[in-house]
């Protein structure tokens, strides 16, 4: 994820119980549900396999998190980065896949335990966009968030050009909090739009859309 210093803009911290039972059900995740069948936790092995998802422009160009320039290397550090902060209970990386063993898309996570916050990054590959995976994806990747990890706030950025992210999150129920500067490890940094939607909020909504769309 890009290091964004001023996220989640609301911020209600826990007890330390709490935060451990987060960080906690955060080391022991392996997978992420989600449209067409969910992901798998990052292993050092699926280099190669991401390095060629990210080096499509149409991935990378419009996410500001991924490693720059996209080569085998950068990519190996940034799925080192992510074991390491699943370690610690702070995020992870999960990948999908084709049947051919190409990546269909991945899931990045941000966990603040302290203030039972995260944020949920990624992409699909072309193939699968357009296809409605994207919401339900989101929508099930969401519930995991809430449900599992025991997250009580969700915050989400994008900038401001990025029209589909913004669609997806006020479709599904997030609310435009403002901006903020985000920043890489690399010290560049780009204003982004912040949406955040909290537990009961979100369970509502839930609720509107399972008595709606039957939705699961």
């Amino acid at each position: 994820m890009a290091e964004t210093r001023s996220i989640p803009l609301t911020r209600h911290a826990v007890s330390d119980e709490v935060a451990r039972r987060i960080r906690d059900a955060v080391r022991m995740a392996e997978a992420l549900p989600g449209a067409g069948g969910g992901s798998r936790a990052v292993r050092a092995q699926d280099g190669d396999a991401l390095t060629h998802f990210f080096e499509d422009p149409a991935i990378h160009l419009p996410i500001y998190s991924i490693p720059r320039p996209v080569t085998a290397e950068t990519v190996r550090h940034f799925i080192q980065a992510h074991i390491e902060e699943k370690g610690r209970g702070e995020g992870g990386l999960f990948l999908s896949f084709f049947d051919d063993g190409r990546v269909a898309g991945y899931s990045d996570i941000q966990i603040w335990p302290h203030w039972a916050a995260g944020e949920l990054g990624g992409a699909l590959h072309p193939e699968r966009q357009s296809q409605g995976h994207g919401v339900l994806g989101a929508a099930r990747s969401f519930d995991w968030m809430f449900q599992v990890l025991g997250l009580e706030l969700i915050c989400e950025t994008a900038s401001r050009e990025n029209i589909r992210t913004a669609k997806l999150l006020d479709a599904l129920g997030f609310a435009l909090m403002g901006e903020v500067i985000s920043y890489r490890p690399d010290g560049s940094s780009r204003p982004s739009r912040v949406w955040e939607i909290n537990r009961e909020t979100w369970e509502v909504l839930r609720a509107h859309r399972v008595k709606r769309f039957g939705e699961g």
